[in-house]
């Protein structure tokens, strides 16, 4: 039940990530930019990609196994054995042959049993490279980092050479369940407990919810539990403060703090992503007098929003708006993890005694406008999450 209706499970059913990878594959010309465009599966349908179902994105679908169409499931991971490198789907798999040749199941137990195939201990299972492989993308061609989850996690501080020390993806990820969001600004509890009906009771059974901050594929699916859980995620990992000492001079400095992700804020797909500062000042008579990042009736931002996020550029300086075309990287305003990023605004030459200052730090997984493009407007409404809130009265 933990896994069903995951991230992982619909990594291939996200309506979404179809529509999306559909749109930015229509119109390529450039045999490069195609191949790029069409090695998603690899990631989103791993079982379907290794057996040849599909080959590549623009493949019909419906030949696709209805196992393959699973996503990331249980069989697949639990088969890896090593990564031939820790990027575009590396794992190297040893699958079973059917019912009658189940294969070695490999995992974090060394004392496992199993009356449908043999199980194997595997510290690959323990560490964080087993996500690695499927969280850290560089184009195919280009080479361009365009996910770099795994390389920002191995150079913060939750990494360690001591073992002891180490937080893995798995110690914030996989010990996450309900009430309980695990991240770097919260306790992490053990989950003790038995992984199967007939198995032994452990200190630690890992979770398989694989929360991260997508709040909507969750709810559409009609879980609201995981959608519930990916705000939790969201609202333990940043903190936002005022420094009031500035604001007799009339500037507005804000500081926005990476608490809780043992990655950048945010992260995966960082062109896409959404995360921004909104600010509102409000004189004492409730009128406001300067404001940045307010959203339109669409909902879509305002360009004078600070925005964390990345921008890919064509090669010659141009930003791009599809992965395929990335060449570059024009742009990578991110808070990394423990670190802060300092905003400063310039607010009005006038009396602010007596005025309010809210500034709200708001996630998104993607543009609204861009779903509207893409999918039809008013057809997916992506959720909008406060990540964090300062307010201070002059």
């Amino acid at each position: 039940m933990q896994w069903e209706n995951s991230l992982h499970h619909f990594s291939h059913k996200d309506l979404i990530y179809k529509s999306t990878s559909d749109y930015l594959r229509k119109g390529l010309k450039d045999p490069d930019e195609i191949k790029e465009a069409e090695s998603c599966v690899k990631c989103h349908t791993p079982v379907g990609f290794i057996t040849g179902y599909p080959a590549k994105t623009s493949d019909d679908r419906t030949r696709i196994p209805k196992l393959a169409q699973k996503g990331i499931q249980c069989d697949y991971c639990h088969s890896a054995t090593t990564a031939e490198k820790i990027y575009n789907n590396g794992l190297q798999i040893e699958p079973g042959n059917g019912e009658e040749d189940p294969g070695v199941k490999r995992g974090p137990f060394k004392d496992s049993e199993s009356d449908y195939h043999e199980v194997a201990y595997s510290e690959f299972h323990t560490q964080s490279e087993i996500c690695g492989t499927c969280h850290n993308v560089k184009h195919v061609v280009f080479k361009t980092d365009l996910e770099t989850t795994y390389t920002e996690w191995k150079n913060s501080p939750y990494y360690s050479d001591d073992l002891n020390k180490r937080i893995t993806c798995q110690g914030c990820h996989m010990y996450q369940r309900p009430d309980i969001p695990a991240t770097g600004s919260t306790e992490r509890p053990k989950n003790p407990g038995v992984a199967s009906d007939d198995g032994p009771e452990r200190d630690h059974i890992f979770t398989h919810y694989f929360v991260g901050a997508n709040a909507y594929l969750p709810e559409l699916n009609g879980d609201l539990e995981k959608a519930e859980m990916a705000v939790s995620r969201l609202q333990h990992s940043a903190a936002l403060s005022i420094d009031e000492k500035q604001l007799d001079q009339n500037k507005l400095v804000v500081e926005v703090r990476n608490t809780g992700a043992g990655h950048y804020l945010p992260t995966g797909l960082t062109d896409i992503r959404q995360m921004w500062l909104e600010v509102v000042v409000q004189n004492k008579y409730g009128g406001k007098v300067f404001t940045s990042g307010l959203r339109d009736k669409n909902d879509y931002l305002n360009e004078d929003t600070i925005i964390y996020n990345t921008v890919f550029g064509d090669g010659n300086g141009n930003p791009v708006h599809n992965v395929a075309k990335a060449r570059e990287i024009l742009k990578d305003k991110r808070i990394p993890p423990k670190q802060s990023l300092i905003e400063t605004f310039k607010l009005p030459s006038i009396d602010l005694k007596g005025a309010e200052i809210k500034v709200s730090l708001y996630y998104r997984s993607a543009p609204q406008k861009m779903i509207d493009t893409i999918n039809g407007k008013g057809k997916h409404k992506l959720p909008i999450i406060k990540m964090a809130e300062a307010k201070v009265k002059i």
